[in-house]
């Protein structure tokens, strides 16, 4: 009777006590990880961030990390079953503390994160195939498709979306899968190899619901797939390809326009600037390796109706250090894109080995959000999922995002309505010392005191 009187109270007065506010905080000393914390009473506060769940934005479509075939390989060869039904499941659930991933994305063919260069209808040079009779999966089902369908089984509500490094070498200028652009007369070939894919998928039980035309499209590496994709060309095939094609077939696969960095918010504006294009893209994807969160917002107030996504970033060796990796991470991945409209938010590779692959070409020193060493099954958990965590455990799929104001220099916060009524407040510090905030929300007023490059979510 004295704890419901106590309860009572608190909730009468406007504040939260331990039974009803959680806090889940990590730090970059990684004494803490995603660890339960205690919040507090109101107190003298450096800031108060006030939630109104009145005013709402983007719905959640959720976090995750792609499935590469060089994080797929590893993950079926470099763990035993019943460790890799343990990674699987605590990557793709929450239960037992998982962070639940609800969104992955897939390559169409290889990428640098691939064990070979390949695409889904390769020909000896100088031979092309236009009507796409050499057109196969094969390599998908080693390893790719075993591990969708997994997390799949994991999390039915899962959503895949798909990417091309590159077109098939025969339709492109180079007659190679490096470098070069796509051939004119091969514009309606490759939409109809994009629909194979989303159809061949689809009978294998992975069902694709949105489409990049081109991953990167104005990058041409010289050592893995890629393919240059000037607005115009985008904007033709899609405008006059893919797009009536989806739409003859009753498909409703969604197509997403650039995937690409942060620096070139220009790209996407004139591709959009095609009217008949437009009319076939539901969104507009971003990449973090150039320029500011802030483009997101700078398209979407030119096109307000398209969706927004993050589809990349990477993490890696060149910043491995959490005092300065985490708050980065939280202020412009996690943080910053969602409150720039970004619907869903992806990591690049979801498993790479301590050697940083496998890979052919490409990145030689990125991170995936874990690493496996198959040589003795061990899972180590990098800074990025714990990042991740801070978000996708707690922000459910549908989950709205909601006002969440109040300035104070090195504090990032951003706040979420769940389906079931639930509020999550994530919260980073990326300044050199602690900060004591006050959270004001309906019903809902407490303190927490943030260590320095620290972060939490706060639930209730």
């Amino acid at each position: 009777m004295k704890t419901l009187i106590l309860a009572l109270t608190a909730a009468l007065a406007g504040v939260a006590n331990a039974e009803t506010v959680r806090a889940f905080l990590t730090t970059a000393d990684q004494r803490n990880l995603l660890s339960a914390s205690a919040v507090g009473t109101p107190a003298k506060a450096d800031a108060v961030i006030r939630i109104d769940p009145r005013r709402q934005h983007q719905r959640m479509a959720g976090f995750g990390a792609a499935i590469t075939e060089g994080s797929a390989w590893l993950i079926r060869n470099g763990l035993k079953d019943k460790e890799r039904d343990a990674l699987m499941r605590e990557l793709f659930t929450r239960e037992n503390g998982g962070i639940g991933f609800e969104l992955t994305r897939l390559t169409i063919g290889a990428s640098d994160f691939s064990r070979r260069h390949y695409s889904l209808d390769d020909m000896p040079p100088g031979q092309t195939d236009p009507e796409l009779k050499h057109f196969s999966l094969a390599r998908e089902r080693q390893d790719v498709i075993p591990a969708a369908k997994q997390a799949l089984a994991l999390n039915p509500k899962l959503q895949v979306m798909a990417s091309p490094w590159s077109a098939p070498g025969w339709m492109k200028t180079t007659d190679s899968l490096v470098q070069g652009q796509l051939r004119p007369e091969f514009y309606g070939a490759f939409a109809n190899y994009m629909v194979r894919y989303v159809e061949a998928m689809g009978a294998e039980g992975i069902p694709i619901f949105a489409l990049t035309l081109q991953n990167e499209p104005h990058f041409e590496p010289g050592d893995y797939p890629g393919m240059r994709m000037t607005p115009r060309k985008r904007a033709d095939v899609v405008g006059r390809h893919l797009g009536p094609l989806l739409k003859a077939k009753g498909m409703k696969t969604q197509i997403l326009e650039w995937d690409h960095n942060w620096d070139e918010p220009w790209s996407p504006l004139s591709m959009l600037s095609d009217a008949t294009a437009r009319k076939y893209v539901s969104g507009v994807a971003w990449h973090c390796y150039a320029g500011d969160v802030s483009a997101q917002s700078q398209v979407a107030q030119h096109f307000p109706e398209l969706d927004v996504w993050f589809t990349e970033c990477s993490g890696g060796e060149w910043k491995p250090q959490w005092v300065e990796t985490l708050p980065w991470l939280m202020r412009n991945v996690i943080i910053g894109s969602t409150r720039h409209g970004a619907r869903g938010v992806l990591m690049w590779n979801l498993a790479l080995d301590p050697q940083h692959g496998p890979h052919l070409g490409g990145c030689k020193d990125c991170r995936g959000v874990v690493t496996i060493d198959p040589k003795t099954g061990q899972v180590t958990r990098n800074i990025e999922y714990y990042a991740f965590g801070h978000a996708s455990r707690f922000v459910h799929q549908g989950a709205r995002r909601v006002d969440s104001r109040g300035d104070v220099k090195g504090l990032d916060h951003v706040a979420f309505t769940n389906p079931d009524g639930s509020t999550a407040l994530i919260v980073s510090n990326s300044a050199g010392e602690a900060r004591r905030f006050t959270v004001q929300a309906p019903g809902q007023r407490f303190s927490y005191e943030l260590p320095a490059s620290g972060v939490v979510t706060l639930v209730w």
